[in-house]
């Protein structure tokens, strides 16, 4: 087969799909030669392996070298050392899902091409899921400390807010309830961990969950020590909770191949549905109280 049985808008096409291969080649060789991790490098070594084979096949149809996207080498590698092997290589399969080209008509010049790229990709998957991190072993206490954080402490400062209308006190009052919660929190995780049939280290779950809630306490807190209004305080931290719950659903919907939407959704509706609940409470104790601070 050779170059001229192809038209100009394939051999495009092609050189296209011959950029995206050579530059994920880079980006798991890369990756491959800096994780400490022996058996995420070696699975890492076989998809930049993949990745040239492609690279290869593509080159003997167009005959021409193609030289990578180093800034999307740069960029994704960087998103991997950050968060994650898992999470960025994801991310970046993502984008080339959205971005997929229509072999169609180039298949029928060359039969062999869905066949080999189905297969191939197939192969990457497999390898894929066969990355192993721990922090995406302890998602479930993660989101036990984040989720039970967000809707404690957004109810809490909430009913604080609307009960005392003093952003310092409520800092104060809600700084006092976080911590108390989150070393509540690790310890049930602990305990938790320890007597069930989960493989999980007791100790690690428990700072995944404490290290979670006091993360999203300080996160929540933090505007009522800066603002001295308190209703901006309070919509401040809701928006920072909306934050919250908007990036990590979404960097768990990637690394852990879950729907995005219906989680986000779920979780939002449960935290900012006790934060109304709580400052409706709030302006009622403070009507029949009649707390005066």
């Amino acid at each position: 087969m050779t170059p001229q049985q192809l038209t100009a808008p394939m051999i495009q096409t092609i050189l296209k799909a011959q950029k995206n291969e050579i530059t994920e080649f880079h980006i798991y060789k890369k990756l491959s030669r800096k994780i400490k991790n022996r058996e995420n490098a070696d699975i890492l070594s076989v998809i930049a392996d993949d990745e040239l084979r492609h690279y290869t096949f593509w080159k003997g149809h167009t005959g021409k070298e193609v030289s990578p996207n180093r800034f999307k080498v740069f960029k994704f590698f960087w998103i991997a050392r950050l968060f994650g092997i898992t999470f960025g290589i994801k991310l970046m399969e993502k984008g080339e899902e959205q971005a997929q080209v229509n072999y169609g008509e180039i298949a029928k010049i060359i039969p062999e091409v869905d066949e080999i790229i189905r297969d191939e990709d197939d192969h990457e998957k497999k390898l894929i899921g066969m990355l192993e991190e721990e922090h995406l072993k302890y998602v479930g206490s993660v989101v036990l400390g984040l989720n039970d954080a967000l809707v404690e402490l957004t109810g809490t400062l909430a009913g604080l807010s609307f009960a005392l209308q003093n952003a310092r006190l409520v800092a104060l009052a809600g700084l006092i309830t976080g911590i108390a919660a989150s070393l509540s929190m690790a310890a049930s995780e602990f305990l938790s961990a320890r007597h069930g049939e989960s493989d999980e280290n007791p100790l690690r779950s428990s700072l995944y969950t404490g290290s979670a809630y006091i993360f999203t306490v300080v996160a929540l807190i933090t505007p009522f020590l800066i603002f001295q209004n308190y209703l901006v305080c309070l919509g401040v931290t809701l928006f920072n909770a909306v934050l919250i719950i908007l990036i990590f659903n979404f960097y768990v919907s990637v690394a852990k191949d879950l729907p995005f939407k219906s989680r986000f959704l779920e979780m939002f509706s449960i935290s900012m549905g006790v934060a109304a609940l709580s400052f409706g409470i709030g302006w009622l104790i403070r009507i029949f109280l009649g707390v005066e601070v």
